[in-house]
């Protein structure tokens, strides 16, 4: 079973930028997109096959997630039930027989960390959201989760060490996350492995490389054994972002 996550960074530019072709290459059993940009009726792109599932923000052209999938879900649900957060269209879960899936666009603590404060609440409130779920049945959580975890997911870890998405605050949420029962699939697999699946559109990054790895797939500890293979499709364009997958049995 194959999953895709990727951050298109406005799905209506991103379709010019061959986005259908790369949907078809990849060929996933769920493909899920964050930062839509979109509001409800500006674009109708289904495919033969899926159905699909759409949550806005509020706001036009900000942020937004989607899911498309070949399995029909038992259930689906938008946000994570907390006023405070639910007005992003930042969370979609879809309910399957042996787990949940979750895609997720993480708020950024932006410029001098003027959102660090509400970022700290919203990981915990995603946390305890997950672990919730988690004793109900495994989860999948996948998406542009806006951190790097460790100095080896980003190319300049020393200047970055107090930007947005690399501070000691963000990585230790991400680390509570995991020791509560979660596995980084790629890092898992690839310990070792220097790639990135982020790079900024200033300064020719994605041509030097000097990129993040911020989106991933986290699975619960239990789902350990279905694991097969976790990629970056760092050839694929079309975003300031690429497709992340996961593979399962």
């Amino acid at each position: 079973m194959k999953f895709i996550s990727w951050n298109v960074n406005g799905l209506r530019a991103c379709v010019k930028k061959d986005f259908e072709a790369s949907f078809h290459h990849l060929d996933a059993d769920f493909f899920c997109l964050q930062e839509t940009k979109m509001q409800a009726g500006q674009l109708d792109l289904q495919f033969e096959g899926y159905q699909s599932y759409w949550n806005y923000a509020d706001k036009k052209g900000y942020s937004g997630t989607a899911i498309y999938t070949k399995h029909t879900p038992l259930n689906v649900t938008y946000g994570l039930g907390i006023d405070e957060h639910d007005h992003e269209g930042r969370v979609i879960t879809m309910e399957m027989d042996d787990f949940f899936l979750i895609t997720v666009y993480v708020p950024n603590s932006q410029d001098e960390l003027r959102r660090l404060d509400y970022r700290m609440q919203w990981e915990d409130d995603f946390r305890a959201y997950v672990m919730q779920l988690d004793a109900i049945k495994p989860v999948i959580i996948c998406g542009d989760l806006n951190v790097a975890h460790e100095e080896i997911d980003l190319k300049n870890p020393k200047t970055n060490r107090r930007n947005a998405g690399f501070t000691d605050e963000e990585r230790e949420k991400m680390t509570i996350l995991l020791n509560n029962g979660f596995v980084d699939t790629f890092r898992h697999l690839y310990p070792e492995q220097v790639t990135y699946s982020w790079w900024s559109y200033r300064f020719r990054a994605r041509e030097k490389n000097a990129g993040w790895r911020i989106d991933y797939f986290l699975i619960s500890e239990r789902l350990k054994e279905r694991l097969v293979d976790a990629k970056i499709h760092t050839e694929i364009l079309g975003s300031d972002h690429c497709p992340v997958e996961l593979e399962l049995l």
